[in-house]
């Protein structure tokens, strides 16, 4: 991946629409100037990040990759409590165990997608050491309740009906402790964090500058949402995981192939490592024919490679082309399924198949009612309208047999560009 220059990286952060705030104007001169030891945290409330957290590690990417140094915080100490930044309720408290099954898959997330040279830490292994009285004493002492209640993530919760627990307001102070321990232990001088997070971070430098008298920096990136308002990040099937198992590769290349027109530029900037003219030829594409939606097909073939690698990206973009008339025999059984989730299907017995001279296509395109009639399924096949796993049949007296199985249990019949039926064999 192309690395951005130190000198510049602040400039491009902000052309491509990854800084919201920062603490302090003279950032983007500090970041040209020095090489910042920076962190972002995630905590562990699943055992894998979702498509959200694509441009906090996009961000810390591209920071590293201009010569900044970063950290990255699994938050196994934190979930324990619960980040009420965003969050209308109050978060279930899982059990250590999940939380630390759930910070292992996420590391192996961060590996793939920053690369495995990022300071990965636990931030369980310094608060499960602190003594409470300790803690009110040298942390809380800093802090005025008035002032953590004008926060927004604490403001929020106050204006519903529920409130906020103790346990939950006091998240603040173990972020903010997070930034003072990691700068004292790692000389780490920079937060960044979507903008939820602006009052967390922004506590976590009150905290070093009253305690060590240390200047640090704080930089958030705007939470993201499409052109319309809605929330990004979603399918029909709920959050859009990073997680293969959870959200296939197939599903996931779906998803950014999708997107409107309206988003296409703006993902293009903020989740691929296109250059500046690349991503304005897109732009420039879909303006004058919006119809081949290229930019779609860029963004999703690059983000799918980013996070499950070259491999997945092309097997999920050749599984795409297969409702365009694509090579259906190199799917394996799951894709092949998801692909044709929306199709027509039904199922008959394998002994059919199986028997003397095989199933009859004829027979077989009436039964699933591709066509009205076996003298309607003779005519579609003389026209060359009919086809099996995306093959045109020319033989009226077609029998198939079992050479014909897509995962030795399938047959994809198509009539026409787009009318298809899903048949499995049991």
């Amino acid at each position: 991946m192309p690395a951005v220059g130190q000198a510049d990286v602040f400039e491009e952060l902000e052309w491509r629409g990854m800084v919201a705030q920062v603490t302090d104007p003279d950032l983007g001169d500090r970041l040209r100037a020095e090489s910042l030891t920076f962190y972002v945290g995630f905590d562990a409330t699943a055992d894998s990040l979702h498509v959200g957290s694509l441009l906090p590690l996009m961000v810390t990417a591209r920071l590293q990759r201009a010569g900044h140094r970063p950290i990255v915080l699994l938050g196994g100490g934190t979930t324990l409590v619960g980040d009420p930044s965003g969050k209308d309720a109050e978060r279930p408290v899982l059990a250590e165990e999940q939380i630390r099954a759930n910070a292992e898959g996420i590391r192996r997330q961060v590996e793939r997608i920053v690369g495995t040279e990022v300071d990965l830490v636990d931030n369980a292994d310094w608060l499960g050491q602190l003594r409470l009285t300790d803690f009110l004493r040298d942390v809380g002492g800093h802090f005025r309740v008035n002032d953590m209640m004008a926060k927004d993530s604490v403001r929020a919760r106050l204006d519903r009906d529920q409130g906020i627990s103790y346990k939950e307001f006091s998240y603040m102070l173990l972020q903010a402790y997070d930034f003072w321990h990691l700068c004292q232990t790692r000389g780490c001088r920079l937060q960044v964090g979507g903008s939820d997070q602006w009052g967390n971070i922004t506590a976590g430098i009150d905290l070093i500058h009253r305690r060590s008298r240390i200047q640090a920096y704080g930089l958030t990136f705007p939470l993201v949402t499409r052109a319309d308002g809605s929330k990004f990040g979603k399918s029909e099937g709920g959050n859009l995981w990073l997680d293969p198992a959870r959200t296939s590769p197939y599903e996931f290349f779906q998803f950014w192939l999708r997107v409107a027109d309206a988003d296409v530029g703006y993902y293009l900037r903020l989740f691929t490592w296109l250059d500046r003219a690349r991503i304005e030829e897109l732009e420039a594409a879909v303006a004058e024919h919006p119809e081949r939606r290229e930019a779609q097909r860029v963004l999703a073939r690059e983000v799918t490679t980013a996070v499950h690698g070259a491999a997945a990206a092309e097997a999920a973009e050749q599984a795409g082309q297969a409702l365009f008339g694509g090579e259906l025999g190199g799917l394996d059984g799951p894709t092949l399924l998801e692909v044709f989730a929306e199709a027509p299907a039904t199922s008959r017995p394998r002994a059919e198949l199986e028997g003397e001279g095989g199933l009859g296509l004829v027979e077989l395109l009436v039964d699933t009612g591709l066509v009205a009639s076996r003298s309607a399924a003779r005519t579609a096949i003389d026209q060359g309208g009919v086809y099996v796993n995306n093959r045109r049949e020319a033989d009226v007296d077609r029998r198939l047999g079992p050479s014909d199985l897509l995962v030795d249990s399938y047959l994809v019949l198509r009539r026409g560009k787009r009318s298809y039926h899903l048949v499995r064999l049991v």
